[in-house]
């Protein structure tokens, strides 16, 4: 038997020292990467997709630190306007990779965007890429895994400055940028979902993982869009019965986490599970399927901490506001 443990973790801005959104000094720097690097060591996946990279030296520091378990690392190509992006660390080599990086024509291929000037235009790109890779925990079952962190409910205005603003006194321009973001992350979910249904139709007998940081709830309609067709979620009576939506379903892992653990991030005191790990049928085999091991683990790095609308507030500060999830199978 094969143990196969995959990982999602939001590492909250892993800049150098240095910028808007970095630590203000080395030693601070330092001590997130010592937080982040005994979370992941003491949990030590197999395969670890991360969020919220600032730059491929801050990762390459993160790497040094992981005692060389983790050879194997891809980051996405687009980052966000912020300088963050995806990536995964790997244990197992990472046979092929792919960024996903525009809206494909049979999802949304535009939604409404606005410019610094608050000026509606068009957006035909995830606000940053997502990143797909193939890796084979047994030599006769590859997986694949995508990783992608959607558009963040919290809202920034736009100001010809450069510089985001995150409130306004103008509710019409409240409801308007609410709404795009909205539209934006609809359209993320979309195309996480039209590459899903690409994968699972063109690789049959190939497993699919996708994981990340989907900012949104689980009974949100977005993430429920990544599922596919309903009625066999986890933990109703149509899991264990087999129908012809099998083959293209995503089947989110989040009911298998202990209702008192079931929280990703702590936002205004409540905690929220916004962070998912979504499994094809090929890694819940059997009758009745068999289940992997899933936990948010909250307690790993200490205490959550509570954030707040203002993301300035947790600048320098060591680790990460998200708890990182896993999933561990039995192959």
């Amino acid at each position: 038997m094969t143990t196969f443990t995959v990982m999602t973790w939001n590492l909250e801005n892993l800049f150098r020292p240095g910028g808007v959104s970095g630590p203000r000094n080395l030693e601070e720097f330092d001590q997130k990467l010592e937080k982040l690097a005994f979370g992941i060591l003491q949990i030590d996946p197999d395969v670890l997709a991360v969020q919220e990279v600032g730059s491929e030296d801050a990762f390459a520091d993160l790497q040094d630190k992981l005692e060389g378990r983790y050879a194997h690392l891809q980051l996405s190509s687009q980052p966000d306007a912020r300088g963050i992006r995806v990536g995964f660390l790997s244990k197992l080599p990472i046979e092929n990779s792919e960024d996903i990086v525009a809206f494909p024509p049979s999802g949304l291929p535009s939604v409404p965007g606005i410019d610094p000037a608050g000026n509606l235009d068009e957006t035909t790109r995830p606000s940053r890429g997502a990143l797909r890779i193939l890796v084979k925990p047994k030599p006769d079952f590859p997986v694949h895994l995508i990783t992608a962190h959607l558009k963040s409910k919290l809202l920034s205005f736009p100001n010809p400055s450069g510089q985001p603003r995150f409130t306004t006194h103008d509710e019409d321009e409240r409801a308007r940028i609410g709404g795009i973001a909205l539209l934006q992350r609809a359209a993320e979910i979309v195309t996480l979902r039209v590459k899903a249904t690409e994968i699972l139709k063109h690789a049959p007998g190939e497993a699919l993982i996708v994981l990340g940081d989907l900012n949104d709830v689980t009974d949100a309609a977005t993430t429920q869009i990544l599922q596919g067709s309903l009625g066999s979620e986890i933990g109703t009576t149509g899991f264990n019965r087999p129908d012809q939506g099998d083959k293209q379903r995503l089947f989110n892992l989040a009911p298998l986490i202990l209702p008192e653990r079931r929280f990703s991030r702590v936002f205004k005191g409540n905690g929220e599970l916004i962070d998912h790990i979504f499994v094809s049928e090929e890694l819940l085999p059997g009758q009745p399927r068999a289940v992997p091991i899933v936990d948010s683990h909250i307690d790993i790095i200490g205490a959550m901490p509570s954030i707040g609308d203002d993301p300035n507030e947790r600048r320098g500060k060591p680790s990460s506001d998200h708890a990182p999830i896993t999933a561990r199978f039995e192959l």
